[in-house]
């Protein structure tokens, strides 16, 4: 009978189970998406401006090498030969100057220039003007003798009025079309270029004034060198100045020199009345002078 009773009150004993919800996968809400942390970009600043001081420009020039394939070294022995010439040339040069009158150092001059007449002459008959040469040879008869040895300019005046004229082979090369070649700076030369350094040789080789006596006493030659070089730079002096105050020296002494040597070729060919009275071609080349 207990087990009747127990049978007849299992069912009201039984759990009720609450019904479970089923989800499908499209009633599923998304999944957040993972989205990954970008770093934040790297700004570079650049570095600030030096600071500009005023009343100070800043200048680019750009040198010309046309023609100057040995710029860096001609530069560096036109340096060395400014030195030189600060230091001993430019002192003595102006000492010559204040210790002779001008009298004096035009008779120096003179002299000078009258030793040159034979090469000039030479160069002329190259040229095929002898016309030129003619007077030439008359401009050294005249001042050889008349003149005192050529110290008293006597052929220029009257009734002569026989002008002096510069002429070297390196002009004759030139008529005949040789380029001026490369430009050196040389420390025992100055200022010339290939051309007018051939030519320069040739015209002591033609014309051996050296081996004529008395030049050929190494006392008389040492005295006309140093003469010439002291009369030379006493000339090319207010030159040089204004060399030196140019931003580029070496290129500015570089543009004078061909300058004049173009114009000196020009008067040769008649196309100028006369070349600048610096002109290298007056004297022989001048040693240590910038």
């Amino acid at each position: 009978m207990f087990l009747s009773a127990l049978a007849v009150a299992m069912p009201q004993l039984t759990p009720v189970v609450p019904p479970v919800e089923v989800v499908t996968e499209q009633q599923r809400p998304p999944t957040p998406a993972v989205v990954a942390e970008t770093p934040p970009p790297v700004v570079q600043i650049p570095p600030a401006p030096e600071p500009v001081v005023p009343g100070e420009d800043v200048v680019v020039t750009a040198r010309d090498t046309r023609g100057d394939p040995a710029a860096a070294i001609n530069a560096v022995s036109f340096d060395a030969t400014q030195a030189v010439d600060d230091a001993l040339i430019g002192p003595m040069s102006r000492a010559y100057t204040s210790a002779l009158p001008r009298p004096v150092r035009d008779g120096v001059r003179n002299f000078l220039g009258n030793l040159r007449e034979p090469i000039v002459a030479v160069n002329y008959l190259l040229q095929l003007k002898p016309g030129k040469a003619a007077e030439t040879l008359g401009r050294f008869a005249i001042n050889t003798t008349i003149g005192v040895a050529g110290f008293v300019d006597i052929a220029k005046r009257k009734p002569f009025h026989l002008p002096r004229r510069r002429n070297s082979f390196a002009n004759t090369l030139a008529l005949y079309g040789v380029k001026p070649g490369p430009f050196f700076f040389l420390p025992l030369i100055g200022a010339t270029t290939l051309r007018d350094l051939i030519g320069s040789s040739i015209d002591q080789a033609m014309v051996p004034i050296s081996s004529v006596p008395p030049l050929s006493d190494r006392t008389v030659a040492a005295a006309i060198s140093g003469f010439s070089l002291l009369s030379y730079r006493a000339d090319i002096d207010k030159t040089l100045k204004d060399v030196r105050a140019a931003p580029d020296p070496y290129a500015a002494r570089r543009k004078a020199y061909l300058n004049r040597r173009q114009a000196e070729i020009d008067a040769i060919r008649g196309r100028k009345a006369s070349a600048p009275r610096e002109s290298v071609g007056e004297f022989p080349p001048s040693p240590l002078v910038p």
